[in-house]
């Protein structure tokens, strides 16, 4: 008996892998997060951003979306921003906020400063803090100022984040994360590993999270009570 309900309340960490810029990745992030908030044992649940880079070749200038987009693929930049519209009302009807006009650069700088976040257990608040107010129009995750201090909100030092952006302290761990989510079948993001015991690829609705989520506890209690 004491086994089983060590299971039922055993720690269960969700491992979601996502770069800052990418639309599915916030809109699947809060599916997430209100897919656990049901849960009567939310209080469980370990959320952990590992770092993916959706376009590693980007410039570290930020530019448009629509300039991004032709620099990568040319043609037609209202393909991109067709799209974008589209997830904009998706967004928006989950309560979203999402601006057309953020602008887009590297991230891998913002992975860096993720790492160090994610040391002093702030990592996932970090990120979700950067991205909304990113995806609201309301910071450029590109200018240091403004990363240190979205660092600062979370109880975190603008100066190592200052310093950290003037070397290249985290470039491994964000490589390894990367490597790691490869390898574990990440082709894309957002990619969701409950437990490491189940994956799931792209932003599920609020529905599908919970479902993997009960199936992340029930094969947790299952470990422990063999």
């Amino acid at each position: 008996m004491e086994r089983n309900q060590a299971g039922a309340s055993a720690p269960v960490t969700v491992e979601v892998w996502a770069d800052l810029g990418c639309p599915w990745c916030y809109v699947g992030k809060h599916r997430l997060e209100e897919a656990i908030s049901r849960r009567p044992d939310a209080d469980r649940f370990i959320v952990k951003i590992r770092s993916f880079e959706l376009n590693p070749n980007a410039p570290h200038e930020p530019e448009t979306i629509e300039s991004a987009f032709i620099r990568s693929h040319g043609g037609d930049a209202s393909v991109v921003m067709a799209a974008e519209r589209r997830i904009q009302a998706l967004a928006r009807r989950e309560g979203l906020a999402f601006d057309l006009d953020r602008l887009n650069a590297n991230t891998f700088d913002l992975h860096r400063v993720m790492h160090y976040a994610d040391e002093s257990g702030q990592g996932a608040e970090f990120f979700s803090l950067v991205q909304d107010r990113y995806f609201a129009g309301d910071l450029n995750p590109f200018d240091p100022e403004a990363l240190a201090g979205a660092a600062e909100l979370v109880g975190l030092s603008g100066r190592r984040v200052h310093e950290i952006l003037a070397g290249d302290e985290y470039a491994a761990a964000v490589r390894a994360d990367v490597q790691e989510g490869l390898e574990l079948g990440a082709r894309g993001v957002p990619f969701t590993v409950f437990d490491r015991r189940l994956a799931v690829s792209g932003a599920q609705t609020v529905n599908g999270y919970a479902r993997a989520l009960d199936e992340a506890v029930g094969a947790a209690t299952e470990a422990v009570s063999a």
